[in-house]
């Protein structure tokens, strides 16, 4: 069973037994190589590689799989984009962290931002008044540790440089 349908710029979208593509992704299911099993890709259109991998249903006859159908498409698509979601999600909290130090003057947020340039790159510690307004900025190694008690340190040492 092959429908050809068409989204809003008129491009002819597939949606095959084993091919099914709609909503800015391609779900293609392949067979599963650890077993006999079938296995489904989700592939967010411009991406090189999947975004999700999953084990997919054999059919009836207990040798092909289960043809892809608009609903099951649906859920893959919904899987697939939390998933990108998370590993997003996760990427920012590496790449951006803060902490709050006690001080005389009141709390002070430091932050740490991580700049992952291929050629060069490196981090930016700032450090915030309760009020959000900028005390210091200082460039740093993106290997930098960030803690209460590295934020404590370059407070206590006047902001200079760690």
């Amino acid at each position: 069973m092959s429908t050809d349908y068409s989204d809003s710029d008129d491009h002819a979208l597939v949606q095959q037994d084993r091919l099914w593509q709609g909503n800015g992704w391609t779900a293609r299911v392949i067979k599963n190589e650890d077993d006999d099993g079938w296995a489904v890709a989700m592939i967010k259109d411009g991406e090189p590689e999947p975004a999700l991998v999953g084990p997919w249903t054999m059919g009836r006859d207990k040798k092909n799989p289960k043809p892809l159908d608009v609903n099951a498409f649906h859920t893959l698509v919904k899987t697939a984009s939390e998933v990108i979601r998370r590993h997003e999600q996760q990427l920012h909290a590496q790449l951006h962290k803060h902490v709050t130090v006690g001080t005389d003057d009141g709390p002070v947020k430091v932050c740490l931002d991580i700049t992952p340039d291929e050629d060069d790159p490196y981090a930016t510690l700032s450090a915030f008044d309760q009020y959000g307004e900028e005390l210091a900025r200082v460039r740093v190694a993106p290997a930098f540790k960030l803690s209460v008690t590295s934020a404590s340190h370059w407070i206590d040492n006047g902001y200079k440089k760690p």
